[in-house]
Order: C-alpha cells, then sequence, then structure tokens
C-alpha cells in the first residue's frame, strides 16, 4: 500500500499516514475496496505499458488512490479533502473517470475483457431521444410533409439548450404565430410533442464500461457491439443508471487527444535529442511555461485554447498551477462573473475581502473569490458545524434547488452557526452567498487535475515547440482545420514545415534536420486526404528496409498495389509527394501506365517470378518498361495550389 508513498513522497510524513489511515477505513467501512483493487490492477496495466493517463473529477483527492499509482497528483500538497470523493454519509458508489490517450483506449478494455473474461466486461448502451427539431423533421417526414416546412418550422425553435417545443411555442412568437397561421404546421407541431423524447437510436456509450464479478449475464441484456467487430465487448441493453441501480462497478474509460499528443512529443523529444522526458516528472515552476501562458499563446494547450479563454489567461498572467485551476473552474456560466473581481485581486488592483474574517484561510489562495464547491464545504463545517460528509450533502442539494430541501438545510446551518456563536444576520449572509454558487461551481480536484494536464501540454509547447507542433499535427489528422491552426501556429514559431516527400516522410508528422541545422517538421504521408496510415504503412516498411527509391520504376517494382492505388496515387502526386521523379502533370497524365506498372509488378512478385533473384541476393527486378516521365515542373503556380488545397486541405 505505501509503496507509492516510499517511493514518491519519500518519508510518509504523520498527516499522510494518518490520511491514508482514515481514508482505508471509510474505503473499508462503506465495503468498496474491490473497487479500488480493480481500479490498481487496470493503471498496474496502463503504466507498464507506458500508457499515459490522468485521472479528472474528485477522485484525484484520494491519497489511497495516488499512492496506488491511479492518480499522479498528490492530493495533500494539493490541498484536495478526501470527503468530496467519498464519506460516511453520502453512501454513493465512488466515480473515478479516467482518461487515457485516445489512441491506446482500446488497450485498456481489451486487457479488461482478456484479464477478468468476456462474460464480465461490457461497454454500456446510450439511447439517442428525439429533441425538439428532429421531433419536427422527422414527424414532417412521416407524414410526407414537405422539407421546405419542416426545416422552416425548426429554424423558428430557440437556440436553448434542450429546449422543449412547448417551451419554444412560449418563447418565440414567430412560431405561435405560423401555428396559428398554418394548419398543417400546427399539426404538424401538435402531432411531433408526442413524439418528442422518444427513443430514436442506440448506440455505445463513448467512455462507459461495466466489470462485474459474476457473468454479466446474471444481471443485464447484452447484445452484440455496435462497431460491428466480432472480437469487441458486448454492449449492455441497461443504460448507465439502470446498471448502477441492479448494483454493477461502472467506470468511465475516456479518450483523451491531448494525452495522446503529449505521448507522441515525448516520443519524438527522445528520437530527437536523446532525452527521455516524463511527462509526469516536469517541473511545476518552470519560467517559460508561464510566460507563453501569461502572453495567452495557448493554441494546442489543453482547456485554454478559446478566444475567452485566451483573453483571460494573458490578463491573469498565472504563475502557479493554482492560478490555472482557478481560472479552468471560473471559466463557465456563473461564476465567469467573477473573473475580472480574481484577476484584479491577484495584481492588487483591487482589495480583497471577505464575508467574515473566520472565513479568511478559506478564500484567501483564490483572492476572496468563492472558486470551488470545495469551499461551500468547508464553509459549512468552519461556519455551520458541519461534517464534511454532512457539507458534501448541502452541496448537492444546494445544486439540486430544492426550495424544501434549501429551506432545512438553511436552518441546519443557521442552527450550526448560532452554537458556534455567530449571529442569525452572519449566518444568513455566508448562507446566501454559498447557496447560488453551488449549483454552478466546480470540484476542486476536477480543476486541479484539468490544471495539470493543461500545465504539461503548456510546458512541452514553450520547451520543445518543434516536437510539440508535429505532435498536435499527427493528433489533427483528418481534421483540416485543426491542420490549418496547427501550420499557422507553427509558422509564428518560426518553424517550418515541409510538403510531404515518398522518401522523407513518414506515416505521422516527423522532425528532421535541414541542411543548416534547424529541426523542421516533415508532413506525414497519412495525413493527406484520401491516403490513410493503412496505405502508407506498407511503403514506408518497403522504403526502411530496401533504401530510397530511386524514382517511379522503383517505386512500381516495390510497392504492392493494394497499397499504392489510383486514389492515393494521385492524391500523393497532386501535394508533390513525388515531385523528385516527375512535373506532376506529367506524373497525372501518366497516372494509367503507372498503376498497369504497379499491378504488373506485383502480380509477377506474387506468382514468384522474382524469388530467384531474391534466393541469389540480388536485388536485379524483373524486366519492366521505363516509364520516360518527364522531371520538368509542368504545373503553373495556380494549378499547384489547387491540387494541393483539394488533398492536402490548408497545409500551407
Amino acid at each position: 500500500m505505501l509503496h507509492r508513498s516510499k517511493k514518491t513522497l519519500q518519508r510518509p510524513s504523520e498527516e499522510v499516514l494518518k490520511r491514508l489511515e482514515y481514508e482505508l477505513g471509510i474505503i473499508e467501512e462503506t465495503k468498496f475496496s474491490d473497487y479500488f483493487l480493480v481500479c490498481w490492477d487496470i493503471f498496474n496495466f496502463v503504466n507498464e505499458r507506458g500508457i499515459l493517463s490522468a485521472v479528472r473529477g474528485s477522485a484525484a483527492a484520494s491519497l489511497v488512490l495516488y499512492c496506488l499509482e491511479v492518480t499522479q497528483i498528490d492530493p495533500v500538497e494539493a490541498d484536495l479533502f478526501f470527503e468530496r470523493f467519498l464519506n460516511i454519509e453520502r453512501r454513493e458508489m465512488p466515480d473515478i473517470d479516467m482518461d487515457f490517450a485516445d489512441n491506446r483506449r482500446e488497450e485498456v478494455i481489451k486487457y479488461c475483457i482478456d484479464h477478468y473474461g468476456r462474460e464480465h466486461v461490457a461497454q454500456i448502451i446510450t439511447f439517442g431521444t428525439l429533441g425538439a427539431k428532429a421531433a419536427i423533421r422527422d414527424t414532417a417526414r412521416a407524414l410526407a410533409l414537405p422539407l421546405s416546412l419542416s426545416d422552416k418550422l425548426a429554424k423558428m425553435i430557440p437556440p436553448t439548450l434542450n429546449i422543449k417545443l412547448k417551451e419554444a411555442i412560449d418563447e418565440s412568437s414567430e412560431l405561435r404565430n405560423e401555428i396559428k397561421r398554418d394548419s398543417d404546421a400546427r399539426d404538424l407541431i401538435n402531432m411531433a410533442r408526442r413524439v418528442e423524447g422518444s427513443v430514436r437510436h442506440a448506440s455505445t456509450h463513448a467512455a462507459a464500461v461495466v466489470i462485474s464479478e459474476k457473468p454479466l449475464t446474471d444481471h443485464v441484456p447484452l447484445q452484440r457491439s455496435t462497431s460491428g467487430k466480432d472480437n469487441s465487448s458486448p454492449t449492455t441493453q441497461y443504460s448507465m443508471h439502470p446498471v448502477a441501480d441492479v448494483g454493477l462497478l461502472k467506470m468511465d474509460f475516456l479518450g483523451l487527444a491531448n494525452l495522446a499528443i503529449l505521448d507522441r512529443c515525448v516520443k519524438l523529444i527522445a528520437e530527437t535529442t536523446g532525452e527521455h522526458m516524463g511527462v509526469y516528472d516536469v517541473p511545476i515552476d518552470d519560467k517559460k511555461t508561464f510566460q507563453v501562458l501569461g502572453e495567452g499563446e495557448t493554441f494546442g494547450v489543453f482547456q485554454l485554447e478559446s478566444t475567452g479563454m485566451r483573453r483571460n489567461i494573458k490578463e491573469l498572467k498565472p504563475t502557479t498551477i493554482n492560478d490555472l485551476a482557478a481560472m479552468i473552474a471560473l471559466y463557465r456560466p456563473g461564476p465567469m462573473e467573477h473573473i475580472t473581481t480574481f484577476i484584479e485581486a491577484k495584481h492588487g488592483r483591487a482589495a480583497i475581502t471577505y464575508p467574515h474574517d473566520d472565513l479568511r484561510d478559506l478564500l484567501e489562495p483564490t483572492y476572496g473569490v468563492l472558486v470551488y464547491q470545495d469551499q461551500v464545504m468547508l464553509i459549512a463545517q468552519a461556519f455551520g458545524g458541519y461534517t464534511l460528509g454532512e457539507a458534501d450533502i448541502l452541496r448537492k442539494a444546494m445544486g439540486k434547488k430544492i426550495p424544501s430541501v434549501m429551506e432545512a438545510e438553511h436552518e441546519k446551518f443557521n442552527a450550526g452557526a448560532l452554537k458556534k456563536g455567530y449571529s442569525k444576520e452572519q449566518a444568513d449572509t455566508v448562507f446566501e452567498l454559498m447557496a447560488p454558487f453551488a449549483g454552478y461551481g466546480f470540484n476542486k480536484a476536477h480543476a486541479v487535475s484539468y490544471a495539470y494536464i493543461a500545465y504539461w501540454t503548456a510546458y512541452f509547447k514553450a520547451n520543445y515547440s518543434t516536437e510539440y507542433i508535429a505532435a498536435v499535427l499527427d493528433s489533427a489528422s483528418g481534421n483540416p482545420e485543426k491542420v490549418g491552426e496547427a501550420i499557422r501556429e507553427s509558422t509564428r514559431l518560426n518553424i517550418s514545415v515541409k510538403p510531404p516527400s515518398i522518401n522523407h516522410s513518414g506515416s505521422g508528422f516527423t522532425i528532421e534536420t535541414d541542411k543548416d541545422g534547424n529541426d523542421i517538421i516533415r508532413f506525414g504521408l497519412a495525413a493527406v486526404k484520401n491516403v490513410g496510415a493503412s496505405a502508407v504503412d506498407p511503403i514506408v516498411e518497403v522504403r526502411e528496409a530496401g533504401g530510397p527509391f530511386k524514382d517511379i520504376e522503383d517505386i512500381c517494382r516495390r510497392v504492392d498495389s493494394k497499397s499504392l492505388n489510383r486514389r492515393t496515387l494521385e492524391s500523393l502526386i497532386r501535394v508533390g509527394a513525388f515531385d523528385e521523379f516527375g512535373g506532376r502533370g506529367n506524373l497525372l497524365e501518366s497516372i494509367d501506365r503507372i498503376i498497369s506498372t504497379i499491378q504488373r509488378q506485383t502480380k509477377l512478385r506474387e506468382s514468384g517470378q522474382t524469388s530467384m533473384f531474391d534466393m541469389l541476393g540480388e536485388s536485379v527486378p524483373a524486366p519492366m518498361v521505363q516509364l520516360e516521365i518527364s522531371t520538368d515542373d509542368d504545373t503553373t503556380d495556380q494549378e499547384r495550389v489547387i491540387g494541393e488545397s483539394e488533398t492536402f486541405w490548408e497545409w500551407n
């Protein structure tokens, strides 16, 4: 149990040992030991395989999970308290949201299936229901009403999230008038209201996985995965809440692209510099990192990329992880109105005030601003005499805003405050400060977890810019807009991105050194439209095994027709991947001859007609026709731009 304490905490202090003993006691009393051990087992596999991971949510507040190497943040150092995650008063299954590099999430699920058994592991179904607009469109289709009518009515629905048709009619005078004026519209809306909220389709939940001690069929009905893969895990026919209601263990395995970016970045650093970096081990007080953040240059930085967040981070000029956590917590509807106060107080431009001087210690770290739900709980404990478990129940009650419950809690809070010597007026003031905030406040452990990922991404961007941007580009492959943004960011950072080359590019984005000794990024072949890794990987393998391609005929001899089909070849020609072997126009005009030659050479290899040369150790190929393609650049600038934009998106 204490191996992490011995390894990471050096000599555990009395405070740490006492905290561990306390947490273990609660875990034992709530009978969740098995849950924690399953989490340990999963993360033991993850850590052994080098899968980059993180835990979001209140689980980061557990010292036990930190010692089990499930979480990476020391909750004692971060001042996170366990009761926000698990306590005696709130007997609910603890919720551990696990983030894994999105390109390796399936490995974790496969491990669970292999380790616990296919009969014991399943993903969880989710049901998509008909919203207001979908109900209108589907009903119109069923009634064979004109598309123009359903489209017109759907556009009249206000943009409020999850709005119901009845609410839309109340809010939109335009919609009300249309219903009065047009009988078809009236009939359509009335019918749509009857199907609104109905289940429209089923799919697999993006994160939820269930693991059971006994075969799942003893508890829930199962179905084959919607992925259609024979070896994939089945899917429960119960959604998340019914699965929990029958007492099954639900976990969330989330795929996070930023972790894949970090993983790719450290591998590129090792390849280019020989440094073997550990993401979790980077210094958390790096001046260059906070300088980049303070300048608002947060493209590619987790949680901090939006225009509004960039503006606020630039004004905040964070100097600690806690500053980042607070901004992440504040940047959402509700607490957003306190961002200016927080920034002004941090920089000494506004006085820091407290609702009562006894709350100074709780609010001073956030410059007098109520930022976290945890602060609500601590205030309830310090001012109202609550236990932290009771305070967690208060927090949830405030979030639900049920009048009768709120009234009862208000009376309880006042009674506790009076016992501690505060006046009713003081108690009312503090309660009224907490009540609206608890509904939209942020869990501190969640904010701190996000802040660390944000910091890690900013650190590598600040200190290893070329490798980091290459990793971002790798992750963005298939997303033209993101690729374009990353290319523009590389230009701002004076990082050169070279176009694809059949002899220099890898499948993904790679780092090269130019003739002047500068690191550059080489565009990956798999990122070219209509190409993909499945086509490119065999080409790269052939090149690495036999050396660079000498000419177009050499490619025809060595590359299989299954990898280099017409669509792939045309796309690679258009982006200039074959420029060293001929002008783009000439290559495109010769594409039929090239494809025919590749197919002929593939058949010769498959029939064994080239095996004699292989046995002799010779590299002499079977005879083939010389293609004789001119290397002159026969395309205009406009033709090159059009060709690149069609297959290369916005790389330049």
